[in-house]
């Protein structure tokens, strides 16, 4: 084998962590082969001899090709909150694949992380999600050590959220949150008869509804049938702290779309609204319900 290919084989061998990396920090699975492909070529233009550790020297340089793709993001002020799919995921992209990178991190952890500043959400995902010491996080985000720390600390606060009610009362409600998703993804009528309260109330921005549907839905067999019509968007919905509460978040392709507040009453769903205005959901407090795992996944 020449010099080439072994370095081409040494790349191979860390292709699956640069790609864990850069999905997490990029939440775009094209996006991120971009940057694992961009880091092979500055590699391969690269003298292996003077690279001591060649898995930091490639994460360094994946982290920043996705600082400055994120920065450059923010820069247009792209409008996270769309009523369509990422240009060129949904239809050119691989669905499966797609789906199984977001199973791996979470829908609601994509779509927080879409809500931190672009230092933030390198500094947190290298530091508590692959374990990254904050020297070397410093030298990505062009911080100090200290700064570099405080970036992941803000981000990890905004990731966790601040429930507005008690762990064992937020347990609750999220078990109820589940079994309301899980029939609406079924259509099954008697489950969703079973989780909601006889007078729920359904609210929603009228960009969630179909011309003329009334915005106010009230009554279990009302909003149960409405609901099972909701199935095709349950499918892309997670749970998440939506205002403190269990709630859901609606994001496919891990891009948000529509915000569920959900309150939660003697073990039922009281009353439920679709979010989707952009101005309230940039509004919106969310977060995920699962604390992140320190350590690679």
């Amino acid at each position: 084998m020449d010099e080439h290919g072994a370095l081409a084989e040494r790349f191979e061998a860390h292709r699956g962590l640069l790609r864990a990396v850069a999905y997490r920090m990029l939440g775009s699975a094209a996006e991120a082969d971009d940057a694992v492909q961009e880091a092979w070529l500055r590699l391969a233009r690269t003298d292996p001899a003077g690279i001591a550790n060649l898995e930091a020297w490639l994460r360094t340089v994946v982290s920043r090709l996705c600082l400055d793709m994120l920065r450059a993001r923010a820069s247009r002020r792209e409008e996270p909150y769309a009523w369509h799919a990422p240009a060129g995921e949904a239809a050119g992209g691989d669905p499966e694949r797609e789906a199984e990178l977001i199973d791996q991190v979470g829908r609601a952890m994509l779509v927080v992380l879409d809500l931190l500043g672009p230092a933030e959400r390198v500094a947190f995902v290298l530091h508590d999600v692959f374990a990254v010491p904050f020297e070397e996080i410093a030298a990505i985000v062009g911080r100090t050590p200290s700064a570099a720390k405080k970036l992941a600390s803000r981000a990890r606060l905004r990731v966790r959220g601040t429930p507005a009610v008690p762990a064992a009362e937020l347990a609750r409600q999220r078990t109820v949150v589940e079994a309301f998703l899980a029939a609406a993804r079924d259509g099954d009528l008697d489950a969703l008869l079973a989780v909601l309260a006889p007078d729920v109330v359904r609210r929603a921005d009228p960009a969630v509804l179909p011309p003329g549907r009334d915005p106010v839905a009230r009554g279990a067999q009302a909003v149960a049938r409405e609901t099972r019509l909701f199935g095709r968007r349950a499918r892309h919905a997670a749970p998440a702290l939506v205002g403190g509460h269990a709630g859901a978040v609606v994001a496919p392709h891990g891009r948000l779309q529509l915000a569920i507040a959900i309150t939660v009453r003697d073990g039922r769903v009281a009353e439920y609204e679709l979010i989707a205005d952009p101005g309230r959901l940039r509004r919106l407090d969310l977060a995920v319900l699962d604390p992140p795992v320190l350590g690679r996944p």
